[in-house]
This record gives C-alpha cells, sequence and structure tokens, in this order.
C-alpha cells in the first residue's frame, strides 16, 4: 500500500512537471510551483528527487518512453511498409502540432536551456536523439538502402524540422510537408543505389 502511495505521488509530481516544465520552460518552473501543482510537500518531494535536475531527467524520460511507445507502433504498424509508418508518425505530429499549447519538441527545448554535453538533462537528450535516429535506421530497413545510417540523419533533420515549424509555423500544414520530404529523401537515396 505505502509503495503504491509513493508511486503515485512520484507520478504525480512527474505529471505536474510535464505539465509546467513543456508550457513554461525548464529553467522558468521553480520546484515550489511544481510542488504547488501536485498538491504536496517540499518533504515529499524532496523524497523521491533529490533535485531539481533529477525531476527534470524523470520527466525527460517519461516523454522519451511515450514518443518511443508511437514510434514502435508506427514501426510495427508499417509492417515494413515504409510509407505507411512514415504517414502515420505524420499525421501524429501533425495533429499534436494544432492542439492548443504545443511548443515542439521537449528534448530540443531541454537541450537550449542545458547546453553543458555532460549534464544529466543532456545526456538524456542526447541519449533520447540517438533512439530516434536507431529507430529511423528500423524504419528504413527493409528498403536495403546502401547507407540506412545516412538517411537516418537525413530523416532525424526532418523529424526535428517538423518539431519547430509546428510550433512556429503554421501547424496545419507540417505533416503533409514532413511526409513528403520523407519520401524525397527515400526517393533519391533510392535512385542513388540504384546507378
Amino acid at each position: 500500500m505505502i509503495a503504491t502511495v509513493q508511486g503515485s505521488m512520484r507520478e504525480r509530481l512527474i505529471e505536474a512537471a510535464s505539465e509546467l516544465f513543456y508550457a513554461q520552460g525548464l529553467r522558468a518552473v521553480s520546484v515550489d510551483k511544481v510542488i504547488d501543482r501536485a498538491g504536496t510537500t517540499k518533504v515529499t518531494f524532496y523524497r523521491h528527487f533529490q533535485s531539481k535536475d533529477d525531476l527534470i531527467v524523470a520527466y525527460l524520460e517519461s516523454r522519451a518512453e511515450q514518443e518511443r511507445n508511437g514510434v514502435d507502433a508506427a514501426i510495427a504498424h508499417g509492417d515494413g511498409d515504409v510509407d505507411a509508418s512514415l504517414r502515420l508518425m505524420a499525421e501524429h505530429t501533425g495533429k499534436a502540432a494544432c492542439e492548443p499549447g504545443f511548443r515542439g519538441c521537449p528534448f530540443i527545448n531541454a537541450a537550449a536551456e542545458y547546453p553543458d554535453p555532460d549534464s544529466p538533462v543532456r545526456k538524456v537528450v542526447d541519449a533520447h536523439r540517438a533512439w530516434w535516429t536507431s529507430a529511423f535506421e528500423r524504419l528504413v530497413a527493409p528498403l536495403g538502402l546502401a547507407d540506412p545510417t545516412a538517411i537516418a540523419d537525413d530523416l532525424m533533420l526532418l523529424r526535428d524540422g517538423i518539431m519547430v515549424a509546428g510550433y512556429l509555423g503554421d501547424p496545419s500544414n507540417v505533416a503533409a510537408s514532413f511526409l513528403r520530404s520523407c519520401q524525397a529523401v527515400l526517393h533519391c537515396a533510392a535512385r542513388a543505389d540504384a546507378r
């Protein structure tokens, strides 16, 4: 029973932090704001997290898990049909970009606020970006392209672009633009391999 209560309080703190960090920025949100949003005390907060950076790491790890589950599901849904998987990813991101409060990629945002590559926050960001690249490699594997790592890097660049464009540009256009751009990258790679 106590473990369930403690687990749920940890989850409440992460959920409160997620809402605040994403909407207002990592450095702008104090521990006190998170504590108030979660409806708890400082003592309880520090039972679960030694520092604000530990909470930020937990927030990013939670967001990473959500993204990974979604991307893995899109790849599995496509079952080797790369275009079907990309369509699903584009639709999902395009829909998210049109929701009120969309502020782009939480990992790009975190990297902007934590430039030190040795900080625990940046290590989570870097690990997640490496995961994304490997996911794109898995995605394009059925195509048998000569350099799937380079293609994955290109797709990662496009993924970064859709997240920034969804926040700063017209979010209604990002899904179609992302899909067209990904298809163009894959088409060019296939043509280059055919030569």
